[in-house]
């Protein structure tokens, strides 16, 4: 019988990636892949350290899965485990960590998967992390759309992050592996690819091309596909990108881009790269073009020195502002950042009132932009998952879609006129699966 091996990411999409490569390295060396839930052989954490809870939940996560079964072999690997090695090894159960680089060479590091005595560390220092390490959704996942790691790193020096310190300097993938590695996800049989990345819009800084060059060469590869950036900063969404979306089936028609804050004097303070207004005037430019694009935006509450007046800026900014969803961070002092120097911490407890007050913006933009939906057609790529008798998805402009189940849906992209707005979620009336019959099948 196989050993068994279970995978958890923490964190972004790009780790949601790697994970997937990590698995893949499993599968070729004879391990069969099982869920968390069960009983496996070897438990493999992938981590995050952007926030405090996301170190807090690796611990938790490691504790549970030993005690229901102390025998496992438990690796972490990821940022948190780049950053607090030592750390991490100190968690008793753990058996190995493994750095940034180090995620990929399991098996050439690990000579077995027995426990010891004590736990094995492989962290490279911070000025060897200049690998890129290829990672991209396979057949260790069960994902309809696939993840696809085309950049890593960051070379910005935002006050409030570690991760330019756990991944290292902004550096991308090959432009003909791109393509070769994207062209297999579609012959793979995936739908949509997110191409991911600490910093995706920095792209082809050491080649020469730039991602807007990138993508122009992906909507060419030959196949039933669409692309989905998973996150753009505002200095890096460029005109050319946003017309590129609106000219390109191929392209969803949603970006998600980080603000971080509402107010000039915190953007200044936090060392962002742009200013209230040139991130208004991007929203606006991508709306103007392609006016049902759906725009999710990354915001920090309690930054050290947010006062009452300058949240009320953010949130007036974002109030007024044509964006479909807010991803809503409370500020978190990390270790070895800029910010843990800044004055005039906020009140943990005035952090979560204004993240409570930003989640209940989030819920009424994401409910107004649904509405807006209604008696209009978009292109849903349903997921491969009978939940209760209904299956879900998302549509190009990143709007929740359900419907009921069949099996002639899972992935498959289809034209759904929208009926109306139920418990979040969008329902409505399938017109045709595209590239295949044509069908009429109402929803719910």
């Amino acid at each position: 019988m196989p050993q068994t091996v279970a995978l958890h990411t923490l964190g972004c999409k790009l780790n949601f990636s790697e994970t997937s490569t990590i698995g893949n390295q499993f599968l070729k060396n004879g391990f069969s892949v099982v869920d968390m839930k069960e009983n496996a052989d070897v438990y493999v954490f992938n981590t995050c350290t952007v926030t405090e809870n996301a170190e807090k939940e690796c611990r938790q996560l490691v504790r549970r899965v030993l005690k229901n079964n102390p025998n496992a072999y438990v690796i972490v690997t990821g940022c948190y485990a780049q950053l607090r090695a030592n750390e991490i090894s100190a968690i008793d159960g753990v058996d190995a960590v493994l750095g940034s680089n180090e995620k990929f060479e399991i098996f050439s590091l690990l000579k077995d998967f027995n426990k010891k005595e004590l736990s094995c560390i492989y962290v490279s220092s911070n000025d060897e992390l200049n690998k890129f390490g290829v990672a991209s959704s396979t057949d260790a996942d069960n994902r309809t759309r696939a993840y696809f790691k085309i950049q890593d790193g960051c070379d910005y020096k935002c006050t409030f992050c570690t991760i330019p310190l756990a991944r290292g300097r902004s550096r991308s993938m090959n432009p003909e592996l791109v393509l070769e590695e994207f062209t297999n996800l579609v012959k793979q049989g995936y739908k949509e690819i997110i191409l991911t990345g600490v910093n995706v819009g920095d792209y082809g800084k050491s080649y020469d091309l730039n991602f807007y060059e990138m993508l122009k060469k992906l909507i060419l590869v030959v196949g039933d596909f669409r692309i989905r950036i998973s996150s753009i900063e505002p200095n890096l969404l460029t005109p050319e990108i946003i017309m590129l979306t609106a000219e390109s089936e191929k392209l969803c028609k949603h970006f998600h881009i980080p603000l971080q804050s509402g107010s000039d004097t915190i953007l200044h303070s936090m060392q962002r790269r742009y200013k209230v207004n040139d991130y208004r005037e991007v929203i606006h430019r991508a709306k103007q073009i392609i006016p049902d694009l759906g725009i999710g935006v990354d915001v920090i509450v309690g930054y050290p020195g947010e006062t009452e007046k300058e949240f009320m800026e953010t949130y007036n900014f974002l109030l007024d502002l044509p964006i479909s969803y807010l991803h809503v961070f409370t500020y978190s002092e990390r270790p070895d950042t800029k910010a843990l120097s800044i004055s005039n911490p906020v009140d943990f407890n005035e952090r979560k009132r204004r993240n409570k007050m930003l989640r209940i913006l989030s819920d009424k933009k994401k409910n107004y932009f649904y509405n807006q939906m209604i008696g209009k057609n978009i292109d849903v790529l349903f997921e491969s998952k009978d939940e209760d008798g209904m299956i879900k998805g998302f549509s190009s402009n990143y709007i929740r879609v359900q419907n009921r189940f069949y099996s002639d849906l899972e992935n498959q992209i289809c034209n759904v006129t929208v009926n109306g707005v139920e418990n979040g979620l969008v329902f409505g009336r399938i017109k045709e699966i595209k590239n295949s019959v044509a069908l009429e099948i109402s929803s719910i």
